[in-house]
């Protein structure tokens, strides 16, 4: 796990080596362990590197070697290729001059061309630099794990692993975007390329570019989902076969040669991982859960704990309280530099900074279940016709029917249109173009850049398992029977779970995931609604008088919705003041808006 960084410029000439170095600092805590910078002709590459695997020669850039028809050729890579190990038998006598599980894409890549992340089974953001085909190659996993994001700009083609870089080392004015901006505040992520700065993109998930003379010359692209609809599976053999993948994700998600762990909320994902994990392990597993005293929401601690103690588990409980919201939101809102306003943020900041002090550098997560086996409610609302409930999945926005903004948005769904046409192919059911949606969007750039953006500012590792191509292609193609049954989701991953460990009492309905921020802010409404409407990017898009009775009303008996929104202004106003103003955040919530 690492940070990635790169410039190539449009006349040939060197990059600029003072860039090259502030990239460098900027993904500093992504890459703890150490840093390089290869330079040749017109690009310079930049890795900052988490120490997981080959802890002894595996710093990158990696450089083929001499005699190898591809002198001079460079990678560098942020993420864990898990099927190393087989890639290495199969290209029989390649010399590799690394045990890295990073250094097998750059011999596939002079073998595949732009078809070599096709061989991969992991999490991954690459870029190699062919000087004797005078390109750049930049490519992500199929799910978008990993992050990229580049620009085009004027003297060429800059990329990093996330967008604060490329403005600290002054290649990209910090600019915001309407569009994207519109789709935070009414979905709390935005979607496709397009972030919420301008001249900045997503490279997608399952994409591979190639860049000439600093211009996009080719892409293509590797979708995660497989096409056509379900198959049609026995339950007892869709089990064993679940078993078989899950043992196999699980193991290779475990590949280190450093400490791992796990989060462990006590839902239905995170006690399959837990379960798989202490089958494969020796010693007892370490899990994290986190937990909130003294609200009025559901605390999942107490299931967790049983969980933990069915499996021996080394557990650990974190409290996450109203202290901690007020002191650590600056920070995790200057970490989510591409902004995601989901309260889980939170939590997962400070498992992950507990980890790390507990001697973790890895640890494994439970995302991707409820896509892959159909979890969510919204999936069950989307197959009901309305006279029976149902409803497409985020018909409304967060501030709609609030009265809040000035001119209210009216394109914000416009992007998720264009993505469930286009998870609409022949043969899908419902179910499954509501899931291939989610998949396209929500996960990439809500889910995922949530986990890697609060466990890298902590540089601790995180892996996916459920997320794997070949699990995530089983589970996607179950027949919709296995995924919902009786208004519950997930139903063969239940029906397993409730086989190999009975303790974690998997149909038993439980309460959602939530974090208690609207009660939080309802407690200080009077205090805090004045200090966020006075923020100019507040002002900008609300109606102060708004944002301050909206501030009052969170938290109260009917205040959910209220709360949310006040919740993503609070937020937005946050991330604004560090990413569009500059403003290092210095103190807690009111130091750092009063400041």
């Amino acid at each position: 796990m690492c940070g990635i960084a790169g410039i190539m410029t449009v006349s040939g000439d060197a990059p600029d080596g003072k860039a090259l170095q502030s990239l460098t600092d900027a993904l500093a805590h992504r890459g703890p362990d150490g840093d390089g910078i290869a330079v040749s002709g017109g690009v310079g590459l930049v890795q900052t590197r988490l120490a997981i695997i080959d802890l002894e020669t595996g710093d990158q850039p990696f450089l083929a070697a001499a005699g190898k028809g591809k002198e001079n050729a460079a990678l560098v890579a942020n993420g864990e290729i898990y099927n190393y190990v087989e890639l290495r038998l199969d290209m029989g006598r390649v010399d590799f001059q690394t045990k890295s599980d990073c250094e097998p894409p750059l011999h596939l890549y002079f073998r595949h061309g732009l078809g070599f992340a096709r061989h991969l089974r992991g999490m991954f953001a690459i870029a190699i630099h062919d000087p004797e085909e005078d390109c750049l190659v930049l490519s992500r996993d199929p799910f978008g794990i990993k992050p990229l994001y580049y620009a085009e700009i004027e003297t060429g083609f800059v990329f990093a692993s996330e967008p604060q870089a490329l403005h600290r080392a002054g290649l990209v004015k910090a600019a915001l975007k309407a569009g994207p901006r519109d789709e935070l505040l009414q979905l709390q992520f935005s979607t496709g390329a397009e972030t919420v700065f301008e001249g900045i993109k997503r490279l997608l998930p399952g994409e591979t570019l190639q860049v000439r003379r600093g211009r996009i010359s080719d892409r293509l692209v590797m979708h995660a989902l497989p096409g056509g609809g379900p198959g049609d599976m026995p339950k007892g053999m869709a089990l064993r076969r679940l078993d078989e993948l899950l043992n196999e994700s699980v193991g290779i998600h475990q590949r280190s040669d450093v400490p791992y762990g796990m989060f462990l909320s006590g839902g239905i994902d995170s006690s399959v991982l837990l379960t798989m994990m202490t089958r494969l392990n020796e010693r007892p597993v370490r899990a994290f859960t986190a937990g909130f005293s003294g609200t009025t929401v559901s605390d999942e601690r107490d299931h967790a704990r049983a969980v933990a103690a069915a499996t021996g588990a080394d557990h650990t409980e974190v409290d996450f309280s109203e202290n901690d919201f007020w002191a650590l939101l600056p920070g995790v809102a200057a970490a989510m530099d591409d902004p995601a306003a989901d309260y889980a943020v939170l939590p997962t900041y400070k498992l992950a900074a507990v980890a790390r002090d507990a001697g973790l550098k890895v640890v494994l997560s439970g995302e991707g279940g409820d896509e892959m086996f159909g979890g969510y409610g919204r999936y069950r609302r989307v197959r009901r016709a309305r006279i029976f409930g149902g409803r497409p999945m985020r018909e409304g926005g967060v501030f709609d029917g609030l009265g809040v903004l000035r001119d209210h948005p009216t394109g914000w769904r416009d992007g998720f249109t264009r993505i469930e046409a286009d998870a609409k192919t022949p043969g899908r059911t419902v179910l499954q173009s509501a899931q291939a949606v989610d998949c396209a969007d929500w996960l990439p750039n809500d889910l995922l850049t949530k986990l890697d953006r609060c466990l890298m500012a902590h540089g601790v590792e995180g892996r996916v398992p459920l997320l794997d191509v070949k699990l995530a292609s089983f589970a996607f193609g179950l027949p919709d029977k296995l995924k919902v049954r009786r208004g519950q989701g997930k139903w063969l991953l239940r029906k397993w779970l409730q086989s190999a460990l009975p303790a974690a009492k998997p149909f038993t309905r439980k309460k959602g995931f939530t974090v208690p921020v609207g009660e939080w802010i309802g407690r200080e409404g009077a205090r805090l609604g004045p200090l966020v409407a006075k923020q100019s990017c507040i002002d900008e898009i609300c109606d102060p008088q708004s944002v301050e009775g909206l501030f009052m009303a969170s938290g109260s008996g009917n205040g959910q919705k209220a709360g949310q929104a006040a919740w993503v202004l609070l937020f937005y106003a946050l991330w604004h003041r560090r990413h569009i103003q500059g403003v290092e955040p210095e103190g807690g919530v009111f130091e750092v808006l009063g400041g």
